[in-house]
């Protein structure tokens, strides 16, 4: 009986071209599948903007839909349905993405269809003034959600003084000021060839595809290197704000951590596992489990290419908060204090490697992975590779992370709700110290 190869076995089929106007096209072959995710992904997020244009690049990926010189709205909408694809975009603090997923037989439609989005969009006044009113509204719509709204809370103050910390949607004021002429001049200073990347996964050919980008985006001009922004700087502020319309307190506690390319981020990714990264962490057993004092707890990791930070969120009741602060920060100096048991490392790295293999099934997470490596790491790390680093993960080295970054000084703190003068004081963040 013929034995199916282990994923980790499995070379993965990645091909790269630079266009010689600086574009890069990389693809993944999977010729056991009959669909194709294909992304253009513009190097340039939020984080790019100045505070007076906060929300243009979030502005932009909204209007490019709105019409092209050659696709009106509804064209766009009836071309991408015709094919049976699922259009989308999205905007980051690094990175704007258009992507779609199609059959096979269809890609070189879909990338007629994405790539006249990003080259050509018309950016009608008309059209821009009807966007206002649709992202005010978006941005009404987030900041009637408290999650949304503490999220924003506690990122403006701990990357102070920073794009890191504005909203990706922007403010009222700056979404308001937005015209014709400001919007053309940010998008043409900023898709251009050196920021453009093309990735796709699927049953296609680098060839071909290559050969599509080139006829889309080849007569693009090579652009000089935009200044490279200012490395954020965390802060450790212990933030407020009392709303008594909310029914619960919404809880942040967050530290410093490290960039996404890092040397250490696998070490990172088990901390986090099992710290609060899923049903199994410790912040769930032993805050929603054990005591029952939340309904919604974990950590996550939030990492850029030149900054990190780990975060801890809670929802509670105002009676419960100070009983969750000191929870949490229990659990924190626990982890910096005595390493974790063998049984949680096995169990974070098996989660882990689980979570890498699933993903490899799907066109869309390899297309975005893809993105993700050449952005990021300008390398593309084979499935062996990353399990054998995550294997090499240790119960010392999280320990040592832990003691590292988790400084009850440099611990932030944002909480909103119904607090009733209720505060937390830098010496409740000291644990068991």
């Amino acid at each position: 009986m013929k034995r199916s190869p282990d994923p980790s076995e499995v070379l993965r089929d990645i091909e790269r071209t630079v266009l010689p106007n600086g574009v890069r096209v990389i693809t993944e072959r999977m010729p056991h599948v009959r669909s194709v995710s294909v992304g253009v992904w513009i190097n340039s997020g939020s984080r790019a903007e100045t505070a007076e244009l906060s929300g243009i690049s979030h502005f932009i990926e909204h209007m490019v839909f709105k019409g092209t010189k050659n696709r009106s709205a509804e064209t766009i909408a009836r071309a991408a349905d015709s094919i049976g694809g699922g259009l989308d975009a999205f905007t980051s603090k690094e990175m704007v993405s258009y992507n779609v997923k199609v059959l096979d037989e269809h890609l070189p439609q879909a990338f007629d269809i994405i790539s006249d989005l990003v080259r050509n969009p018309l950016f009608e006044n008309a059209d821009i003034q009807k966007e206002k009113g649709v992202i005010l509204e978006e941005l009404k719509m987030e900041t009637d959600n408290p999650e949304y709204l503490i999220h924003e809370i506690f990122s403006s103050n701990f990357w102070k003084g920073h794009a890191l910390g504005r909203s990706i949607l922007g403010t009222r004021q700056t979404i308001r000021s937005f015209d014709q002429d400001t919007v053309d001049r940010y998008y043409r200073s900023v898709y251009t060839p050196r920021n453009i990347l093309i990735t796709a996964a699927g049953n296609l050919s680098h060839k071909k595809l290559t050969r599509l980008a080139e006829d889309h985006f080849g007569e693009l001009k090579r652009q000089p290197a935009s200044a490279q922004g200012v490395i954020p700087k965390p802060h450790a502020p212990l933030v407020f704000r009392n709303r008594n319309s909310l029914e619960q307190v919404h809880v942040y506690l967050g530290v410093p951590a490290i960039p996404m390319a890092h040397k250490d981020r696998f070490g990172w990714y088990i901390l986090n596992a099992i710290l609060g990264g899923g049903m199994s962490s410790r912040l769930f057993q032993n805050i929603r489990e054990k005591q029952g004092l939340a309904y919604t707890v974990f950590s996550e990791l939030t990492m850029y290419h030149d900054a990190g930070c780990m975060l801890i969120y809670a929802g509670t009741s105002p009676k419960s908060a100070g009983k969750v602060v000191e929870s949490v920060v229990n659990e924190m100096h626990e982890m910096a204090s005595s390493k974790v048991t063998e049984e949680e490392l096995r169990r974070a790295k098996d989660h882990m490697k689980g979570s890498y293999v699933l993903g490899l099934e799907s066109t869309s997470s390899r297309m975005g992975n893809l993105a993700r490596q050449e952005v990021y790491f300008k390398k593309f790390l084979t499935l062996t590779e990353i399990l054998e680093k995550v294997e090499r993960v240790t119960v010392e080295q999280v320990q040592n992370l832990a003691n590292q970054f988790f400084d009850p000084k440099r611990t932030a703190v944002a909480m909103l709700g119904p607090l009733e003068g209720f505060r937390v004081r830098r010496n409740d963040l000291m644990g068991g110290l």
